[in-house]
């Protein structure tokens, strides 16, 4: 019950029956701005409403001077790091959650690096943010409980599928360098397929961008993305490059990305696939199993596209080179013609034939004088070497008068045993033959 007062301080007094507060079943909170008598009656009229302005800051007055530092038991969920250095997230249980923020002075001290599915024990302060008309807890600090149930499922997961290979860099598939068509397996709905469709169209937009629509959140996705994966694989003709993608959320929002048929159909796409779900810290295990991850759509398509504008530039080089070397080449072949059309075979070609015309006349004379000599020279040793052999030859001796007697077979007689009397045989003398006939043989 309220209680309120005509001076100029009002306290309210807040029972909570049944409580589990540290400091029991209630506590008395001072309101810095008093209220008039009578700014809150029973059944108030139209004439006394208040500017949300004023029921904002009763609401800080009373929320915030009731509670005092507190630890608060639940899981990270949604976690933030933007550059500011303060860390944003949610702090539930399966009831109910509150946002909690981490200033910067504060992170920078921690000596514990939260993430997202992590069981924490937090401890800060309850403060109303009258901006928005939330309420949050401001945290100076953080202990570990051991990981959330999802946290723990992932982890148990990503070990089964690791153990398997399914996350094997030797499974990884390159991707097409210039693509023709791509499959994008994303909410029709979504930010995603916005992101992804706005950076391809800056980026190139020679290729063929087909959606295929599918559930991305909720207990209905994974079902939903296993099918299109598959009706990718029934194109006709196929696709070059398979994207799944859509864009940030919690852990819970980004779960089916991590449930295990949909990781296993990733990993068994015969097209080259690109996982691109959530923001930079999101990490699925799709991203592990596909062959390539992508922070972002917008990253996705940057990474599977070319930039148009760089092959612009590319070309432009390409032509500026060829021209660069015909010129060079042109450039060398005159200087190459120029010197040639100053040899003097060019300039005076007669001049060169009369040159090689004595040239040959000389050779000519000479291997003429050369050959003549060496026949000369060949006449001369066959002169000496006839007398030589002439000399030696049993037949110069006839011309002494000496005489050779052969038998009939032509064999030289050296012994009158040789013969008998009655045989024919022949004497060589210098000039011709006699046949004879034994009549006797003297053996003396």
């Amino acid at each position: 019950m309220v209680e309120r007062k005509t001076t100029a301080d009002v306290f309210i007094s807040v029972p909570y029956p049944g409580s589990r507060l540290p400091w029991g079943a209630g506590r008395i909170g001072r309101i810095d701005r008093p209220l008039d008598k009578g700014t809150f009656p029973l059944n108030p009229p139209v004439e006394h409403a208040v500017s949300v302005s004023e029921l904002t800051h009763h609401i800080k007055a009373i929320l915030e001077g009731t509670f005092p530092s507190i630890w608060v038991a639940g899981e990270i969920s949604d976690l933030s790091r933007p550059r500011s250095g303060h860390m944003y997230f949610t702090l539930k249980d399966d009831n109910a959650h509150i946002r909690g923020v981490i200033w910067r002075g504060t992170a920078s001290r921690m000596d514990v690096d939260i993430e997202d599915g992590q069981s924490v024990f937090c401890f800060g302060d309850v403060e109303v943010y009258a901006a928005r008309g939330t309420y949050q807890l401001v945290i100076r600090k953080v202990q570990l409980q051991g990981i959330g149930k999802l946290q723990k499922a992932f982890q148990q997961l990503q070990a089964k599928l690791d153990a398997e290979g399914l996350f094997a860099a030797e499974r990884k598939k390159m991707l097409p360098r210039n693509p023709r068509r791509i499959a994008v397996i994303t909410s029709q709905s979504g930010a995603a397929i916005r992101d992804f469709l706005e950076a391809a169209s800056s980026r190139f937009r020679g290729v063929e961008i087909v959606v295929i629509p599918a559930i991305v959140q909720g207990p209905t996705a994974a079902p939903s993305i296993v099918r299109a994966i598959k009706q990718a694989h029934q194109y006709s003709p196929s696709f070059d490059a398979l994207i799944l993608t859509r864009g940030g959320g919690s852990l819970e929002d980004l779960w089916c990305f991590n449930e295990e048929s949909v990781v296993r159909a990733v990993a068994a796409a015969v097209i080259p696939t690109i996982s691109a779900v959530g923001h930079e810290i999101d990490v699925t295990l799709c991203d592990l199993a596909a062959d390539l991850r992508a922070l972002t759509p917008t990253d996705a398509a940057t990474r599977v596209l070319p930039d148009a504008k760089m092959l612009d530039r590319s070309v432009i080089e390409l032509e500026r080179r060829l021209n660069r070397s015909a010129q060079m080449m042109i450039e060398s072949r005159a200087l190459w013609l120029e010197q040639l059309a100053s040899r003097p075979a060019i300039r005076r070609p007669h001049e060169i034939v009369h040159l090689r015309s004595r040239y040959l006349d000389e050779l000519d004379a000479r291997a003429r004088r050369s050959m003549f000599a060496k026949i000369r020279l060949g006449g001369a040793e066959l002169a000496t070497q006839a007398a030589s052999l002439s000399a030696l030859s049993p037949l110069s001796v006839l011309t002494r008068g000496y005489s050779v007697t052969l038998d009939p077979q032509g064999n030289a007689i050296q012994d009158s045993n040789q013969v008998s009397v009655g045989d024919s045989i022949r004497t060589r003398v210098h000039r011709g033959e006699i046949q004879s006939v034994v009549t006797s043989v003297n053996q003396d």
